[in-house]
């Protein structure tokens, strides 16, 4: 009992072709296989189905902000400075005091045109003398 004899059973077990396996991946990463042959169809498969199932599964938070747009009619026409004007539909304005009735302006020309703050606006008048629109000049 001097010596120990090692177990030959375990120092001969097979190994795995690992050099086959790892030639296989490396030939799919540097995509090395001509059109029409099998190893081309899985990669392309395999690329769309990454396409068209990513986007289920992966919130990429790309979807666009929902925002009701308004029923009243908006006209906008240029100012010539630069800027624009938005002619605004009297019908659905009820704000009678200033402050009201710059904040429902402010409320129907910010989903078209992004954040913007009211320079001054105008009631525009019809031959009766009832207010029919409003001019409201507006600053980015």
């Amino acid at each position: 009992m001097d010596r120990a004899e090692a177990n030959p059973a375990i120092v001969t077990t097979p190994t795995v072709p690992v050099t086959g396996i790892w030639r296989t991946i490396r030939s799919y990463i540097l995509w090395s296989y001509e059109r029409g042959t099998i190893q081309y169809d899985v990669m392309v498969t395999l690329i769309l189905i990454f396409v068209f199932l990513s986007p289920q599964v992966i919130n990429f938070k790309d979807k666009p902000v929902e925002h009701n747009p308004h029923r009243t009619g908006v006209a906008v026409v240029p100012d010539g400075q630069g800027g624009f004007i938005y002619e605004i539909e009297a019908r659905d304005i009820k704000a009678k005091d200033d402050i009201a009735l710059r904040s429902e302006l402010l409320s129907i020309i910010e989903p078209i045109s992004g954040e913007v703050t009211i320079s001054r606006y105008e009631a525009v008048r019809d031959q009766a003398g009832s207010i029919s629109a409003y001019k409201v000049w507006v600053q980015r």
